[in-house]
């Protein structure tokens, strides 16, 4: 892949006015500190809660962001999209939100806990087969019935930029910090993280995190070429899916390193987060404290904000 190089002028207007169009419809989430995790961690690491976000994860800025940037006339006409879980969720409650109709697609098997939750959102849920062309096929179908705006999940330049607000919170407060860290499966988040770093504190690295089982977010930026997943096995459902062009581009500009982590590893550090932070967490917003702990050298005694994407887990199947 050709590397294409950012418009940061663009993505700076983008994002500052994501903020502002979706500040009424969100939390600006709390960051919060252990002085157990940062013991054991030997680092400094403040967490920003997105499990304290609205449908328990970070995808509603994305989602609330693109619903809002369609005209009346256009949300009249409802909202499509695919998804496990948390982006459903989010696009449910975004078109509730302005009196519009969402029709969400969602594989067999995702995590009854977020089936429940669109649905209680008013949404209409429709279930598919677990691969991409199952799921592509039944928003198709949707599409062309109902006349509905699909968001796409991460490869969409308004959830980008409202999935971008997230590290922009983080260094409006002033930190100086030298590293941030989130998770990778699609991208979004991801790509956002780099282009808020890019433009608000451009000394930060990115640090992505990444399930061994699921690398192929890893395998792409090392080979410098896009690598679909293949039959990823992961207790991280959220980050089971590849990246898109669009994201992987962004990732390539501004992440300094994706570390990988084991299936053990996400577990004890999920783990740890209950234990000692007293909070919930789900699989996927564990793998960069994961990461960190993972090697330790690294961010010893450096100034940490790792992202927690989100808090929705099935409680009759905790992995502890």
């Amino acid at each position: 892949m050709v590397r294409s190089t950012l418009d940061l002028k663009k993505y700076k207007s983008n994002i500052l006015s994501a903020h502002d169009r979706i500040k009424g419809f969100i939390h600006n989430t709390p960051l919060l500190s252990s002085s157990a995790i940062n013991k054991i961690s030997g680092a400094q690491i403040h967490f920003k809660c997105e499990n304290f976000q609205k449908i328990g994860a970070f995808k509603m800025r994305g989602a609330t962001n693109a619903v809002l940037s369609y005209s009346d006339n256009k949300r009249d006409r409802g909202f499509v999209t695919h998804s496990s879980g948390n982006h459903a969720q989010a696009v449910a409650l975004s078109s509730k939100m302005v009196n519009s109709t969402a029709h969400i697609v969602m594989p067999k098997g995702a995590p009854n806990i977020k089936v429940k939750a669109v649905k209680g959102y008013g949404a209409n849920v429709y279930l598919c087969d677990n691969n991409e062309q199952s799921r592509v096929d039944t928003c198709n179908k949707i599409i062309k019935k109902t006349n509905a705006n699909f968001i796409h999940p991460f490869d969409n330049e308004d959830v980008i930029c409202g999935q971008a607000t997230c590290a922009k919170e983080v260094y409006d407060t002033g930190r100086d910090l030298d590293f941030i860290m989130c998770p990778v499966g699609g991208g979004g988040l991801a790509a956002g993280t780099i282009l808020s770093t890019k433009l608000f504190s451009s000394n930060t690295k990115v640090i992505l995190a990444e399930p061994l089982n699921a690398s192929d977010a890893y395998e792409s930026f090392i080979k410098k070429t896009l690598i679909p997943v293949q039959s990823p096995n992961t207790i991280a459902d959220g980050l089971k899916t590849s990246l898109s062009e669009r994201t992987f581009n962004i990732i390539l500009n501004g992440t300094n390193k994706i570390i990988t982590v084991t299936e053990d590893e996400i577990i004890s550090a999920m783990r740890l987060i209950w234990e000692r932070l007293k909070i919930v967490c789900e699989p996927s917003c564990s793998v960069p404290l994961a990461a960190l702990l993972k090697e330790p050298k690294e961010f010893k005694n450096k100034k940490v904000v790792i992202i927690l994407t989100g808090g929705n887990v099935d409680l009759k199947k905790l992995p502890f």
